[in-house]
């Protein structure tokens, strides 16, 4: 399955691979950097600094600041990793920032229910933006 994550809620998006990553499909999750996250853009943008700074330098928390390993991250959460089987889902599962050759050949598929139009509320910020104030290159 290739999820095109353009214009998709990075929380639905998550579910959705966790949920088939278990049942055993392979995940291939294209252009991570334009999943979008709802609510007041300062707010997200500074708890995800308050995140970055917590801790010491080799004890974590590990926030990424690409893209694509920033939205791995946010689906790790949303699996059981500690145990073998959350282990296997994650490793089926791969985030790639842009459209890479190989799953271009596929057919690209976005989540319905996941869009930001069905949002009521157009608060929203990009992952490229969270990525990138936390010091992005």
């Amino acid at each position: 399955m290739i999820i095109n994550a353009e214009d998709l809620i990075l929380g639905r998006i998550a579910t959705v691979a966790a949920k088939n990553a278990l049942m055993g499909e392979r995940i291939d999750i294209v252009n991570c950097e334009k999943a979008v996250m709802t609510g007041n853009k300062k707010e997200i943008l500074a708890r995800y600094k308050k995140k970055r700074e917590m801790g010491q330098v080799y004890h974590g928390p590990y926030i990424f600041r690409r893209p694509d390993m920033f939205v791995k991250r946010l689906i790790r959460g949303m699996l059981p990793y500690k145990q073998e089987k959350g282990r296997k889902a994650l490793e089926r599962i791969r985030c790639h920032s842009g459209v890479p050759e190989k799953p271009k050949e596929g057919k690209m598929e976005t989540i319905e229910e996941a869009n930001i139009s069905k949002v009521p509320s157009l608060r929203y910020v990009t992952v490229k933006d969270i990525c990138k104030s936390m010091g992005e290159k």
